[in-house]
C-alpha cells in the first residue's frame, strides 16, 4: 500500500503541475514542432529545386553542345522563371547570351545579360555580364551606354578587366588622354602572370604612337 500511495500522490503532483502548466508546455512543443517540420520543409524545397534547377542546366548544355540557340534560350527561359534565386540561372544567363552572341541575336545576348545583371544574387555573376555587355555595346558603337554598364563598384578580380574594357570604349570615342590612363590602371593592377598584360601594353604603346602623331 505504500508503493500505492506514494504512486497517487506522484500523480496528483503531475496532475496538478499539468494543470498549471500544460498549456504552455503544449504550445512550445507545437511551435518548436512546426518550426522544425519549416524547416525541414525548406531544406527539402532547396534540394529539389536545385535538382530540377541541375537538370535543366544540363538540357541547356546540350543545346550549346548542338549549337541550337533556340533551345538554350528557352532552357534559358525556363530556367529564369522557375528557379531564379538559384546560381544555375545566373550561369544560364551568361550562358545563353554567348549562345546568342554567336548566333548573331545581339538583342537576346543583351536581354540575357541585363537578366544577371538586374535579378543575379552574385556579385561575381553581375560582374561578368557587366564587362561583356559593355563588349557588346562597344561593337554596337554605344560608347556612353557601355561607360555607364562600367560604372560604380566591381569586385576587386574584375578590376583590370573593367579598366580595359573602359579604355577600349574611350579609345573609340577618340578620347586618348582617358583611354590611355584606364589602359595604365589595367596594366598595374594586372598580375605578371595575366595573359592579358601583353595586349594592353600593346593598346599603350599605340595609343602613345598616336598622341605623339596628333602632336
Amino acid at each position: 500500500m505504500a508503493y500505492d500511495h506514494a504512486e497517487q500522490e506522484q500523480l496528483a503532483s503531475l496532475t496538478a503541475w499539468w494543470k498549471q502548466y500544460g498549456n504552455l508546455v503544449t504550445w512550445a512543443l507545437t511551435i518548436a514542432l512546426a518550426g522544425y517540420a519549416a524547416w525541414s520543409g525548406w531544406n527539402y524545397y532547396q534540394r529539389t529545386q536545385s535538382m530540377q534547377a541541375s537538370q535543366l542546366y544540363n538540357e541547356l548544355q546540350n543545346g550549346v553542345t548542338a549549337k541550337d540557340n533556340a533551345k538554350v534560350q528557352r532552357a534559358a527561359s525556363d530556367m529564369q522563371e522557375r528557379f531564379a534565386r538559384t546560381g544555375y540561372a545566373q550561369m544560364s544567363g551568361l550562358v545563353a547570351a554567348k549562345s546568342a552572341f554567336d548566333a548573331g541575336d545581339m538583342k537576346a545576348a543583351k536581354a540575357q545579360l541585363q537578366w544577371v545583371i538586374d535579378k543575379g544574387a552574385d556579385e561575381e555573376f553581375k560582374a561578368l555580364a557587366k564587362i561583356r555587355l559593355a563588349g557588346i555595346l562597344l561593337d554596337e558603337k554605344a560608347y556612353d551606354e557601355g561607360l555607364k554598364v562600367l560604372a560604380g563598384e566591381f569586385p576587386a578580380q574584375f578590376a583590370v578587366d573593367v579598366a580595359d574594357r573602359k579604355g577600349d570604349l574611350l579609345m573609340a570615342q577618340n578620347k586618348l588622354p582617358e583611354a590611355r590612363a584606364a589602359w595604365q590602371l589595367a596594366l598595374d593592377k594586372a598580375e605578371k602572370k595575366n595573359p592579358g598584360r601583353q595586349l594592353i601594353q600593346l593598346k599603350l604603346d599605340a595609343i602613345g604612337a598616336a598622341v605623339k602623331a596628333a602632336g
